[in-house]
């Protein structure tokens, strides 16, 4: 014999309650059947009583609504000929409830005792037309009315079950019932004398639980929308999964701590009487679902799932007076208990200076009352201090009965957790450890489900979130690239790289779930307007884990925000040297901000683009070596420049063609002024270990003043025209000697400076091609012969790949 309860969804309309009996069916078994009320119907009529009881006449509509729902539905599910009985019934129950709610408005309350009486209708209802459907089949069917099965206490809203009384009950009816199918309403019973009660949120599932026991059931099925209980919330972990098969244990944590797809007291009752549970997917029976049992498995994995609470206040009780005092734990959760307040996690320090508490926000304000009536004395004499309350908070648990047997199981909780940036306000776990409870900020939820559902259940894939910034030829290079490697990404180094954000000068686009990037184009044509307050308000609204912003600009005012990323724990990687080479202040500090926040800064490409030049620099200073002087020629577009300039081009023409190959900055003076240079030199010296100001690097620029002093990028290259003969006696003179022009960046001494040098044939530079940039590191270990990096310093596939480069570094950290 089976018990199946079958959930608000599964009879939400007349399509889904033919999909039950349909099921019903194919079961052959004997069995017995709880149904909830239609979806929305509970819910609907706790809003009716709200507004009755503020003397809002609204309430007429939402029972004129709900009446008209279950005629609609007994019309297209029953014959016609059959009816008329169940149309009484439905209208009989709704004139009492608008007597009832009448009373309401006009009094403005309504006694729990009358609100349960309300709120079985939905339940009676729904159970009475599918029992009628199935009798009109000429089903051997019967109707058990629950109220006269479960006897409960009068505690209205969430009874407490008399199961000496109930089994009795239960096996009586049982025993002399000749059905095959036993219809009965879920979430209600009476009390002793008689009155409705109801078992909570979620009682449907109790009152099957409470039959399946009494009845010794072979099985309890518990069908619903969902193919079982998940790892964690699917609507906001996409990766969670069904789990096939969990202890009855586990099971009862993760929906006590939120897993509503099973009401947590529904365990007990099967528990005892070792009853297996199913929870079955109506709409999709064919699949596994999950089966909660007491059979051990040899899961690898010792976490089963995540789950958690939200809508928590933590509410603190300190002081001295609590230390070495008897009975202060028993009068906290005397005057707590006397206000009937359930307390979800306890934690006290082993101080004893202080106890924690976490309790629904909705009864923060009544508990924090109690608590501090309750030690007035104490508060008065300045022994305790008047509870602490704080508000929006979530409780995240860690659920699994083999945790226990896993060293360091905590540890990577925490670290997961800490690694996010997210803040742990409590800590609780049994000795069991069968649960690690962990009280966070409500705002970071989805980000801690999410990342420690990454790290233990999507074998060790790391997902990256990106928000690019700046589309030109390294950014659009850049998203080329990750599209092209995603796969090979994920299948052999476990990185998942999703694209959120997109934006350029213009427009911008968001997408949570990750932008199509074979249509990232046409998108951000038709995006919201571009506003950096905007996209920073943005990242900050999703809070997604493992966090990364893209800087493809040269733009100075993207560069200003950087400290406002890293502080929500959001990854930094550039290739604008704007904020490298500002003032060394504003460097230090957000050098400082990455580590505070655990959110790493990279810029690799500032210098030589894709060449490890910044990172085998920052080796070799945390290794303990000293850089005493460097010499490079840093500017790819410079060197693609001189390299090309003869006596049959223009300089003009060449610096064009630098522009068109995307080797020079937009502004093209930036490069030629010496001012990219220089940048980048600072930013060596800086990441060397030394202090250093932009305006302290000497620069002996090449170009005529009236080159210099050019207002537009066209008055910039008219100037250049005009001065061609300039241009063509520094290749003279340089040719006459035998030399190549280079320009060259230079630090010794604690001095620096760049400028254009005639570079002798003997000289490592003199042969350096192209776009090629070389940096000569002369270190305390490197001091015969200088440590060399040498390569493509220029171009948007190779800047695009040293952001790449740095993409997958901070996935791997």
């Amino acid at each position: 014999m089976k018990v199946l309860k079958f959930g608000g969804t599964s009879v939400a309309n007349a399509h889904n309650i033919m999909k039950v009996v349909a099921l019903l069916e194919k079961c052959k078994e004997r069995k017995v059947v709880v149904i909830s009320a239609l979806k929305g119907v509970t819910d609907a009529l706790n809003e009716a009583i709200n507004k009755s009881q503020s003397h809002n006449d609204k309430y007429e509509i939402i029972l004129k609504e709900l009446y008209q729902k279950h005629c609609d539905v007994i019309v297209q599910v029953i014959p016609e000929k059959n009816q008329e009985a169940i149309l009484e019934k439905v209208e009989s129950c709704f004139r009492q409830i608008d007597n009832l709610l009448k009373g309401s408005f006009y009094l403005g309350e309504l006694s729990p005792k009358k609100k349960d009486f309300i709120l079985a209708f939905g339940e009676i209802l729904s159970s009475r037309i599918v029992y009628e459907k199935l009798k009109s089949e000429k089903q051997k069917v019967a109707y058990w009315d629950a109220q006269e099965l479960i006897v409960t206490n009068s505690n209205f809203g969430n009874a407490e079950v008399n199961f000496e009384l109930t089994d009795y009950s239960i096996q009586y009816y049982f025993e002399r019932c000749q059905a095959d199918i036993i219809i009965a309403p879920g979430f209600i019973a009476k009390d002793q004398n008689g009155n409705i009660t109801t078992l909570g949120r979620g009682g449907s599932d109790y009152t099957a639980a409470i039959i399946a026991a009494a009845l010794d059931a072979d099985q309890l099925e518990i069908w619903t929308d969902v193919s079982g209980m998940y790892t964690a919330n699917p609507k906001i972990v996409k990766q969670a999964k069904p789990i096939d098969h969990i202890l009855y244990r586990e099971a009862m944590e993760l929906s006590h701590f939120g897993a509503k797809v099973l009401y947590a007291p529904t365990i007990q009752p099967v528990l005892n009487k070792n009853i297996p549970v199913q929870i079955k997917n109506t709409f999709e029976p064919e699949a596994i679902g999950t089966l909660i049992n007491n059979k051990k498995n040899d899961s690898i994995n010792p976490v089963k799932g995540i789950s958690h609470i939200g809508d928590i206040t933590l509410i603190t009780v300190e002081g001295s007076g609590l230390i070495g005092v008897y009975g202060v734990s028993k009068r906290l959760f005397g005057a707590i208990a006397k206000e009937k307040i359930n307390i979800i996690l306890i934690t006290q320090a082993s101080s004893e200076h202080s106890i924690c508490i976490a309790v629904s926000e909705n009864d923060s304000l009544k508990a924090k009352a109690a608590i501090d009536e309750e030690f007035k004395y104490e508060i008065k004499q300045q022994k305790i201090k008047p509870s602490l309350v704080e508000n929006d908070q979530c409780i995240i648990a860690v659920v699994g009965e083999n945790m226990k047997n896993h060293q360091g199981l905590s540890g990577k909780i925490f670290s997961t957790l800490g690694k996010n940036n997210i803040n742990i306000r409590a800590i609780a776990q049994g000795a069991s450890e069968r649960n690690i409870s962990s009280v966070i900020d409500k705002k970071d939820v989805k980000k801690a489900l999410n990342c420690l559902h990454e790290k233990f259940f999507e074998g060790n894939i790391k997902q990256l979130n990106l928000f690019i910034a700046g589309v030109g030829n390294v950014g659009s290079k850049f998203i080329e690239q990750i599209q092209q490697q995603k796969r090979y990404l994920k299948d052999n180094l476990k990185i998942n790289i999703r694209v959120i954000a997109v934006c350029n000068s213009k427009t911008m686009i968001f997408d949570q779930d990750g932008i199509d990037l074979n249509n990232w184009e046409n998108l951000l044509k038709g995006g919201e307007m571009a506003c950096i307050d905007s996209f920073l308000s943005k990242v900050e609204e999703l809070n997604l884990r493992n966090s990364i912003f893209i800087d493809n600009t040269a733009d100075n005012q993207i560069a200003s925000v950087y400290q406002h990323f890293l502080k929500q724990n959001v990854a930094v990687v550039t290739c604008n040297k704007i904020a490298c080479s500002s003032d060394y202040e504003n460097y230090v500090q957000l050098k400082n901000l990455s580590l505070k926040y655990g959110a790493p800064f990279l810029f690799e490409t500032n210098v030589g683009a894709g060449l490890p030049i910044i990172n085998t620099l920052k080796n070799l200073i945390v290794s303990g070596d000293k850089v005493n002087k460097i010499q490079a020629v840093l500017s790819g577009s410079l060197n693609f420049i001189f390299n090309h300039f003869c006596a049959d081009y223009s300089f003009h023409d060449i610096v064009k063609q630098a522009g068109n190959e995307g080797y020079t900055e937009p502004d093209p003076k930036i490069d030629l002024s010496g001012i990219d240079v220089m940048r980048k030199i600072l930013i060596l010296i800086r990441e060397s270990g030394y202090q250093m100001e932009i305006d302290q690097i000497h620069n002996e620029s090449f170009l005529p003043k009236e080159v210099l002093e050019a207002e537009s990028i066209n008055d910039f290259f008219k100037a250049l025209e005009e001065n061609e003969a300039h241009f063509k006696k520094l290749f003279l003179e340089a040719s006459s000697k035998n030399c190549r022009l280079k320009y060259v960046a230079e630090f010794e001494n604690g001095k620096a400076k760049v400028g254009l040098q005639l570079i002798e044939k003997e000289h490592p530079f003199y042969n350096l091609e192209g776009k090629d940039n070389i940096v000569l590191f002369h270190t305390d270990r490197y001091a015969e012969q200088p440590l060399l990096i040498k390569g493509a310093g220029a171009g948007a596939a190779v800047t695009a790949s040293g952001i790449f480069a740095d993409v997958i570094r901070i996935a791997n950290i």
